[in-house]
C-alpha cells in the first residue's frame, strides 16, 4: 500500500464516521490542494510549496486534519510571490473532520440529492460523489478561478458531478428539488431560492456569520408551506462569508464622541464567541473592533457608533453617537442572555418564512430578533 493510501486510512480512522469512512479513505486529498497552500506566519500568510518539500512531508501535510488556505484575496498559493500580510483568505480546504461532521449534521444519506453551495477545492464535493454517486450531486462555486481548479481536480479523481460557476445564493433551480442543501460558506440570512429548491421535509445546513463576527451553524427542516425552522448546532463552525454578504468597508472612527453614559456590563464579555453572537442579534448591521481595551461598534449605513472603555474609577464609560444607541441595544440583549444562564448558540434557533427571518431563544415562542432584510 502507498504512503498516500496509508495516510488516507489513518485520517479516515481518526474521523471515526462509519458512514463517511469509505469516502475519506478513497478520495485523494492531494489532488485538491494543488501544488501549494498558505500557512499563517508572522501575522500574515506564507506559501508552502510542494516543490520545497519531500513527497512524504507534503503528503503528511495534506492528510493532517487541518484547514489549508488555498487563496488569499484572489491569489492562489501557487501564484504567490512571497508572504502576504493582513489579507483575507478567500478559499480553503476545510479540515476533513469538520466536513464530515457537517455532512452528518445535514443528515445526508444514500439516495439523497444534494445541492452544495461553495465547491471550493472540490474535496467535499468528491466525498459526496463517492457516497451518493455523481448524478445526485450539484455544486456551485462563485469564483471562476476556484471553480476551474475544482473541476480539473474532480476529473482527475474520477468524479463528474454537476458543477455550476455562479452565485450560490441563487441555488440552481434546474436540478431542484433537492433533499439536502449544505453550504461551505457562511451567510447572514437564508436566501429565498434555497427554501424554494429544497423539498418539504428536506434540510438546509449552513454556517451563519454576521458583521460583528458572531457565528452559528443552522440546521433547518423545510415545512410543507415553504418555511423552515430548526436549532443552531453544537459545533461552532467558522467558514468564509459568501462574498455578496460581506460588510461594507469600515471607515476610521473618531472615538469618545456623542452622549456619555455608564455600561451595566463589562464590554470584554464580547470576546466570548457566544456573547458576540448575542450582541450581533441586537445590532445586525454593526461591525465591532477593539482599539486597545476600548470596544468599538459602528453601523456604517446609519452613521451610528459607540465605544465602551474602562473607567479609571471602576466600571465602564460609554460614548454613543448617531440615530441608533448601539450599545444600549447590545446591553439589553446581553443582559437577557446572562439572565437565561448564558446558553450556547445551540440554545437558540432560527425560523425562516417568506416574510421574515428571526432567531429565537429557547423555542419559537421565546424572545426573538429579526435578521436583516
Amino acid at each position: 500500500m502507498s504512503l498516500a493510501a496509508d495516510l488516507r486510512r489513518s485520517l479516515a480512522d481518526s474521523i471515526g464516521s462509519a458512514d463517511w469512512r469509505p469516502a475519506v479513505d478513497a478520495v485523494p486529498r492531494e489532488l485538491f490542494l494543488g501544488d501549494a497552500v498558505y500557512r499563517q506566519e508572522d501575522g500574515g500568510w506564507a506559501p508552502v510549496r510542494r516543490a520545497g518539500m519531500s513527497q512524504e512531508e507534503w503528503l503528511r501535510l495534506v492528510y493532517t486534519d487541518e484547514t489549508w488556505v488555498t487563496q488569499i484575496d484572489g491569489v492562489v498559493a501557487e501564484d504567490a510571490i512571497g508572504p502576504v500580510k493582513i489579507l483575507r483568505p478567500t478559499s480553503s480546504s476545510t479540515f476533513p473532520g469538520l466536513v464530515v461532521r457537517m455532512m452528518e449534521t445535514a443528515e445526508i444519506g444514500a439516495g439523497d440529492k444534494v445541492l452544495e453551495i461553495g465547491t471550493g477545492t472540490g474535496y467535499s464535493t468528491a466525498l459526496l460523489c463517492h457516497r451518493l454517486g455523481d448524478k445526485r450531486v450539484t455544486s456551485i462555486e462563485f469564483d471562476p478561478v476556484i471553480a476551474a481548479r475544482a473541476k480539473k481536480a474532480l476529473a482527475e479523481a474520477g468524479y463528474s458531478p454537476m458543477l455550476i460557476e455562479g452565485d450560490g445564493l441563487l441555488g440552481y433551480e434546474d436540478n431542484a428539488p433537492y433533499d439536502r442543501l449544505i453550504a461551505t460558506c457562511a451567510v447572514r440570512v437564508i436566501p429565498s431560492g434555497w427554501l424554494e429548491q429544497v423539498r418539504a421535509d428536506g434540510t438546509i445546513t449552513t454556517p451563519m456569520l454576521g458583521w460583528t463576527g458572531g457565528v452559528a451553524c443552522a440546521h433547518l427542516r423545510v415545512a410543507e408551506d415553504g418555511s423552515a425552522s430548526g436549532r443552531f448546532v453544537n459545533d461552532d463552525v467558522y467558514f468564509m462569508m459568501a462574498r455578496p454578504h460581506n460588510p461594507p468597508p469600515r471607515p476610521t472612527m473618531t472615538l469618545g464622541i456623542g452622549e456619555v453614559s455608564r455600561s451595566r456590563i463589562d464590554p470584554s464579555l464580547l470576546k466570548d464567541d457566544t456573547a458576540l453572537f448575542v450582541a450581533q442579534l441586537a445590532v445586525p448591521r454593526a461591525q465591532h473592533g477593539w482599539a486597545g481595551d476600548i470596544l468599538t461598534l459602528l453601523e456604517v449605513g446609519a452613521g451610528a457608533q459607540a465605544d465602551v472603555r474602562p473607567d479609571p474609577d471602576g466600571g465602564w464609560t460609554v460614548h454613543q453617537h448617531g440615530p441608533i444607541k448601539l450599545w444600549d441595544e447590545v446591553e439589553e440583549t446581553v443582559l437577557l442572555w446572562l439572565e437565561a444562564g448564558r446558553p450556547h448558540q445551540s440554545g437558540f434557533g432560527l425560523t425562516v418564512t417568506r416574510e421574515r427571518q428571526y432567531v429565537w431563544l429557547g423555542g419559537p415562542n421565546g424572545p426573538t430578533w429579526d435578521l436583516p432584510a
